[in-house]
């Protein structure tokens, strides 16, 4: 019994041990940018900055967020995202629920349809000819309209709702409900987490995407956080700065911001966001996944 337990001891702490590990191999990157992102310029250039900052300085964040292109660009990112995000469940929580019923009428050629899309397209240059087709280029739109459907978010919500007892709808329906009745009274409410998980993943998609602002539009007002810091990060980066080695020898001039510090202020400026929202919907998160992954 002794060494049993002494065993099953060992055994947990290996595992204990494990997982603090993956948490710090995890953790420990996001924390190593934020301090350098508030160490002061000077002494960040003379490295050996690991855990905690040695001068302490905002000057960064400073920086980036007194420029005026920044800020629009943070407006233009909340507002694709403040839109985008309940426009995308509502259309996939509109399409799913139809498809979740096993008597509608061409229910799997439609699925397949539908499917088919997720495996083949047509590539970028048909892709950006049919925005312009369509006048979505240049215009703030063209965030919105073509993200409203994601096809393994439609069939995640779909099984969800496959799962749901039949006897509420059919219910409802006997008391005098219609099916849009039955839908916001009853399937709604139900498909809160699922819902709620597609809406983080959707909202995380809106306020990371610098791909489209950066190939579908032209005008600095349409350009979102993320192409702007990126641009910041390229130009800090192999723009006309000072070498490092050329800025650590000149002794007699105290550096307000460097390219590593921008960079890190950047990053940061981009992911707080979403590191402040995820724990809200964190409850959601498990729940939605797994039941709306499994198939009964």
């Amino acid at each position: 019994m002794k060494s049993r337990a002494m065993g099953d001891m060992l055994y947990s702490g290996a595992v204990y041990a494990f997982l603090l590990a993956v948490v710090f191999a995890t953790f420990y990157p996001f924390w190593n940018v934020l301090v350098l992102s508030v160490n002061s310029a000077s002494d960040t250039i003379k490295g050996g900055i690991y855990f905690w900052p040695r001068e302490l300085s905002f000057t960064s964040y400073k920086e980036i967020l007194t420029d005026g292109q920044i800020i629009h660009a943070v407006w233009v990112t909340v507002a694709r995202t403040v839109i985008g995000t309940p426009l995308t469940i509502l259309v996939i929580s509109l399409l799913s629920y139809p498809l979740s019923n096993r008597d509608l009428v061409l229910r799997k050629p439609i699925t397949l349809y539908f499917i088919f899309t997720m495996y083949f397209g047509g590539g970028l240059i048909p892709y950006y000819m049919v925005l312009k087709n369509v006048h979505l280029i240049d215009s703030f739109w063209v965030f919105i309209f073509p993200g409203l459907m994601n096809v393994f978010y439609m069939i995640l919500v779909r099984t969800y709702i496959e799962q749901l007892p039949q006897e509420l709808t059919e219910s409802a329906k006997i008391d005098g409900a219609n099916d849009l009745q039955v839908f916001i009274r009853i399937i709604l409410p139900l498909t809160t987490p699922v819902l709620a998980t597609i809406a983080l993943f959707t909202a995380i998609g809106h306020w990371n995407a610098w791909f489209d602002s950066y190939v579908f539009t032209y005008k600095p007002s349409l350009k979102t956080l993320q192409a702007v810091l990126v641009k910041i990060l390229n130009q800090y980066q192999t723009g006309s700065m000072v070498s490092e080695a050329q800025q650590l020898a000149d002794s007699s001039k105290r550096l307000a911001v460097s390219s590593d510090t921008i960079r890190m202020a950047a990053t940061m400026v981009a992911t707080l966001p979403i590191v402040l929202v995820y724990p809200f919907l964190q409850r959601y998160f498990v729940k939605g996944m797994t039941l709306g992954a499994v198939k009964s």
